[in-house]
C-alpha cells in the first residue's frame, strides 16, 4: 500500500530574542530590601546560608520564597540551592508567595515531644489536646527528642521549654507571650578562672607542657569519644595532627539521640571547662579554627555560648586563640553524624558523606578535622590535671574511666548521673537513680538511646561500657538509658523507635529511606513477619551509608530475641527458641 510522504518544511528562521531577565523566580526589591537589612554586615558566604535562614525564619516566623530569592540573589546562589537547604530541615517553614506554608505555619509555634520517655509520661494526649485548647493561631506539631527527657513531658512555646509540660502550662505560656529561652545560673568566665579554670592551657601555651606529653596522658585516660562511636580521643589527636596544615576542629552539640541530654546538662552549669577542653585540643592539633555546632533546640545554652565566647575572646587567657564559630542547627537528627554535621556546617543539606575519605583526613572544608563529642571536651582539663592514670581507675568490672548517664523513663530520679563505665544497669537504677516509681517494677531498658537496642530486666548484670553490649545485639552509644516497667511494652518502645528513625532519615540512600518506612509499617501489625523483618534488617544493615540506617533495626531485633511473648500468636518464626 502507498504511504503518504508528508514533507518536512523547516521553520522559517527568526532572530532570538535576548533574554531580559534571568531563569526562575524575579527577585521582588522589597524582599531583597529586608533580607539585606537583616544580614546586615554579617558576610555573604555559602556556608553561612544556614545562619542567615536563621535570621529570617526568626523575624517573620516563616521563610517565604519571596525571601528565598532575594538570599539566593545576595548570596549568588542558584534559587533551587537554597531552596533544598531550606526544606530540608525541620525548623524552617516555608511558605509560597501565596501565603500557603508547605509546612503548616503560624505566627507561633508549639513543639511536643513524642520521643519514648515522653510518650511514657503521656504526651500523646497532650498532642491531642493542645490543638483545640491554643486555637488557629498556634501551630502545635509533634516533635523528636527535644533533649530533656528527664523533664518528661516536654513542650516548646517557640523558643521556651516547658518541662513536665500539661496542657495548663502550655496555655499559660502561651498567653504570656513569652517564648524565649533564659539561661539560669552557671560558672561564667570570671568565676571560671578564680576556680583555677584555663590554667591548663596557659601551661600549654606557655611550654610548661609539650604536645607529647599532652597526647600521652590522653592516650592514657583511656578516654573515647562519648557522642557514640567511642573512637580513643588521643588517637584521634595524633591522627590528626599527622595530617598537613591547615587544620581544623569541629565540636558535636547535636545530641539528638532520643534519651540523650547530658551535653546540655553541662552546658548550662559549667561551659568553659567544654572551652578550656577545646582550646588545649585546638593547641594540641594545632587547628586554626575551630566550629562549634549546637543544636537548634538549646536556645538557653546558644546564649551562654554567646556571652562566654565574647568574653573569651575580649579577655584571652592566651595569646593568639584560634577563631571559634558557632554554628546554629535547624532541628535534623543526622546532622549528629559527623560528615552530616560538617556538610550543615558548610550550609548544606545534612547528608552522611561516604567514607573514605574519613573527617580526620577531608572534613571541614576539605581539610583535616578534629570532631569531637561535647563530653569527651568536657573530661580534658581533668585528665590532664590528674593524670590519665586517674581517669582510667575510675571504672568497674576493668572498664576505664567515668560515663555520663542520661538517664530517663519509669525511675524516681532521672537525670544525668556520673558513674563509673562498667555499672550494670540494675546498680545505676539502684545506687544512682533511687530505684524504680512506685508502683513500677524493672520490665525493660534501653542502654544506648534509640538505636542501642532493648533488654529485658532479667539481663541486668551486663557491665555498661563500649564493647560491653554488642554480644547482645545492643550498644552503649551516648550512655542514654531509658527505663521501661512491668506497664510497658518493649514491642511499643519498637515503634516508637522506628517512628523516630523514618521521620529522621536524610533519604539519601534507600536502604534507610524505605527500610525504616518498611519497617515502621511490618511492626505496626499484630503478628509480626519475623522472616522478612530479620531479611530488612540485614539489608538496612549491609547497605546504608551511615549509622542511622545501620543502627535502626536494633529495636526490632531486640524485640524479636527477647520478648518474643509480647509478639501476636500469628507471627511468623515466634516459637523459635531464643
Amino acid at each position: 500500500m502507498d504511504q503518504k510522504v508528508i514533507p518536512i518544511v523547516a521553520a522559517a528562521p527568526t532572530r532570538e530574542r535576548k533574554r531580559q531577565q534571568p531563569k526562575g523566580r524575579r527577585v521582588d526589591p522589597a524582599a531583597l530590601a529586608e533580607v539585606r537589612a537583616l544580614l546586615g554586615d554579617a558576610p555573604r558566604r555559602r556556608d553561612l546560608l544556614i545562619e542567615h535562614l536563621h535570621r529570617i525564619n526568626d523575624r517573620y516566623g516563616q521563610l517565604g520564597t519571596r525571601h528565598l530569592a532575594a538570599l539566593a540573589q545576595e548570596l549568588r546562589m542558584a534559587q533551587a540551592e537554597v531552596y533544598e537547604v531550606a526544606s530540608f530541615y525541620h525548623h524552617f517553614d516555608v511558605v509560597r508567595d501565596d501565603g500557603q506554608a508547605e509546612s503548616g505555619t503560624a505566627p507561633l509555634t508549639v513543639r511536643v515531644c513524642g520521643s519514648l520517655s515522653c510518650e511514657l509520661a503521656g504526651s500523646g494526649p497532650l498532642l491531642e489536646r493542645l490543638p483545640q485548647l491554643l486555637g488557629t493561631g498556634v501551630r502545635v506539631v509533634p516533635a523528636p527528642c527535644l533533649g530533656r527527657c528527664e523533664q518528661a513531658p516536654v513542650a516548646m512555646v517557640g523558643q521556651r521549654p516547658i518541662a513536665c509540660a500539661t496542657a495548663d502550662t502550655v496555655q499559660a505560656a502561651v498567653a504570656s507571650g513569652d517564648t524565649r529561652d533564659l539561661p539560669g545560673a552557671y560558672i561564667d568566665y570570671a568565676g571560671y578562672v578564680a576556680q583555677g579554670g584555663y590554667r591548663v592551657l596557659r601551661e600549654c601555651a606557655s611550654g610548661q607542657r609539650d604536645v607529647e606529653s599532652v597526647l600521652k596522658a590522653m592516650e592514657d585516660s583511656g578516654l573515647r569519644g562519648l557522642g557514640g562511636a567511642g573512637f580513643p580521643a588521643g588517637r584521634k589527636w595524633r591522627a590528626v595532627r599527622a595530617e598537613p596544615a591547615p587544620r581544623l576542629m569541629a565540636v558535636n552539640v547535636d545530641e539528638g539521640e532520643p534519651g540523650t541530654f547530658k551535653d546540655r546538662h553541662y552546658l548550662e552549669r559549667d561551659p568553659h571547662r567544654h572551652l578550656e577542653g577545646l582550646l588545649i585540643a585546638a593547641w594540641a592539633v594545632e587547628a586554626q579554627a575551630v566550629y562549634i555546632y549546637l543544636r537548634d533546640e538549646y536556645h538557653g545554652c546558644r546564649a551562654i555560648l554567646q556571652t562566654e565566647l565574647d568574653r573569651l575572646r575580649n579577655d584571652p587567657p592566651v595569646p593568639g586563640l584560634p577563631r571559634i564559630e558557632l554554628r546554629r542547627g535547624a532541628g535534623a537528627y543526622i546532622c549528629g553524624e559527623e560528615s552530616a554535621m560538617i556538610e550543615s556546617i558548610e550550609g548544606k543539606r545534612g547528608m552522611p558523606r561516604l567514607r573514605p575519605p574519613y573527617v580526620a583526613q577531608v572534613g571541614l572544608f576539605g581539610r583535616p578535622t578534629l570532631e569531637h563529642n561535647f563530653e569527651t571536651l568536657h573530661w580534658v582539663r581533668d585528665i590532664l590535671e590528674r593524670g590519665g592514670a586517674w581517669f582510667a581507675s575510675q571504672g568497674r568490672r576493668g572498664r576505664k574511666g567515668l560515663r555520663s548517664f542520661s538517664v530517663s523513663g519509669r525511675v524516681r530520679q532521672p537525670g544525668v548521673h556520673l558513674a563509673p563505665a562498667g555499672i550494670t544497669i540494675q546498680e545505676l537504677i539502684d545506687e544512682y537513680c533511687g530505684g524504680m516509681q512506685d508502683g513500677h517494677d524493672f520490665y525493660a531498658y534501653l542502654p544506648g538511646g534509640a538505636s542501642g537496642g532493648i533488654l529485658p530486666a532479667s539481663m541486668n548484670d551486663i557491665p555498661l561500657d563500649f564493647d560491653t553490649l554488642q554480644p547482645y545485639g545492643c550498644f552503649i552509644g551516648s550512655a542514654a538509658v531509658m527505663i521501661l516497667s512491668h506497664r510497658d511494652t518493649a514491642v511499643g518502645a519498637a515503634r516508637n523507635m522506628m517512628g523516630f528513625f523514618k521521620d529522621e532519615s536524610c533519604g539519601q540512600c534507600t536502604p534507610c529511606r524505605v527500610g525504616t518506612a518498611k519497617a515502621l509499617e511490618l511492626i505496626r501489625q499484630p503478628d509480626w513477619d519475623i522472616p522478612l523483618l530479620e531479611e530488612l534488617s540485614a539489608v538496612m544493615r549491609d547497605a546504608s551509608i551511615c549509622g542511622l540506617g545501620q543502627a535502626a533495626p536494633n529495636p526490632v531485633d531486640c524485640v524479636i530475641k527477647y520478648f518474643p511473648q509480647e509478639l501476636g500468636p500469628g507471627s511468623s518464626g515466634c516459637a523459635t527458641d531464643h
